[in-house]
């Protein structure tokens, strides 16, 4: 098993060195979804008033949970994650306010090919479980291509291009 938090999954390096490193189960606990991005087509923020109003209006809780600010933004990378490496992904995320953002929950486990054995998009504590059948491991297609691996072009990717910045404080140019 690995653990990878928040961010560090989202650096595809990270999860494919954990990989290699022989993890068949990335247990990936976050605190993300539902935040403020300049990506016109990515998350945006939950409007307070339909959190607080969870219990009353619990449809309306979930379509936001659902849509690109909490599962639609996890479906652009978390499968490919567990895909390409060949493990299974556990996908843990707080739920409920968090400063001035609501975080969107959204727990999962994927199979070695990236498919959802499970989730929620529940407004609440949510726990997922699921069987994890390590059969799927052997033929899983991510764990072919690590075979194929040609570490020697890799050479290039450890020379720093002078573009490394702190993203937390990144300002891309226009």
């Amino acid at each position: 098993m690995g653990v990878l938090i928040c961010y560090d999954c989202n650096l595809i390096e990270n999860v494919r060195i954990t990989a290699l490193r022989g993890a068949e189960v990335l247990i990936a606990p976050h605190q993300t979804g539902a935040v403020r991005s300049r990506d016109p087509h990515l998350m945006g923020l939950i409007d307070r008033m339909i959190w607080d109003n969870r219990h009353v209006d619990p449809d309306a809780i979930e379509r936001e949970f659902r849509s690109d600010k909490g599962r639609g933004w996890l479906m652009r990378w978390l499968p490919s994650r567990a895909h390409d490496n060949g493990l299974f992904l556990i996908f843990s995320n707080g739920v409920g306010v968090d400063d001035d953002e609501i975080r969107t929950g959204n727990a999962m486990i994927l199979d070695p090919y990236g498919r959802i054995l499970v989730e929620t998009w529940k407004a609440e504590d949510t726990m997922v479980v699921a069987d994890l059948d390590a059969a799927l491991l052997k033929d899983a297609t991510g764990r072919k291509w690590m075979c194929a691996r040609r570490p020697d072009l890799y050479q290039s990717l450890t020379i720093p291009t002078g573009r490394e910045r702190d993203t937390r404080v990144l300002k891309f140019e226009e």
